[in-house]
């Protein structure tokens, strides 16, 4: 059974088949900028599981400038109501999607949260879930983290 998702105004609909991968709440200044809230709720999806069904000609894109290197931030959202949405193409074997797009369960809760460095100061997180920073967050996916490395909030 197909899981549906759209934005706000119901221009742009889709279906996933099932969650495939971690389920995060980001706390970095460009998930916050972009969901504006205190984090981007993301869920893993395969790409192979994911249909638009409706909406195309709605779904605009913006990348934002690298702040380390590869894959660019890149963000799609609805031109008649702004509400984030899936990459109407995606890339890879899975993308993730934002989760508040979605309009049924996907079976899955929240399982960490990251880039808790850049939690801004009026917010704090009480659920319990692990909280990575983005050099942890980088070794739990087996990148190697060079020695002098430092978190970027902005384009230097």
């Amino acid at each position: 059974m197909a899981i549906r998702g759209s934005c706000l105004c119901g221009g742009v609909r889709f279906e996933i088949d099932a969650a495939a991968a971690s389920f995060e709440i980001c706390h970095c200044n460009r998930c916050r900028k972009d969901s504006c809230s205190a984090g981007m709720a993301g869920l893993g999806v395969r790409t192979g599981q994911f249909r638009l069904i409706a909406g195309r000609e709605l779904i605009r894109s913006y990348g934002a400038p690298l702040l380390y290197g590869p894959p660019p931030y890149r963000t799609h959202f609805c031109a008649r109501c702004g509400s984030p949405v899936p990459d109407p193409e995606p890339e890879g074997d899975w993308f993730e999607i934002p989760a508040g797009a979605l309009d049924d369960d996907p079976g899955l809760r929240p399982d960490k949260h990251i880039l808790v460095e850049l939690l801004p100061a009026w917010d704090r997180i009480t659920d319990g879930l692990p909280q990575l920073t983005l050099p942890d967050l980088l070794r739990h996916r087996g990148v190697e983290v060079p020695a002098d490395f430092r978190v970027r909030t902005h384009y230097d």
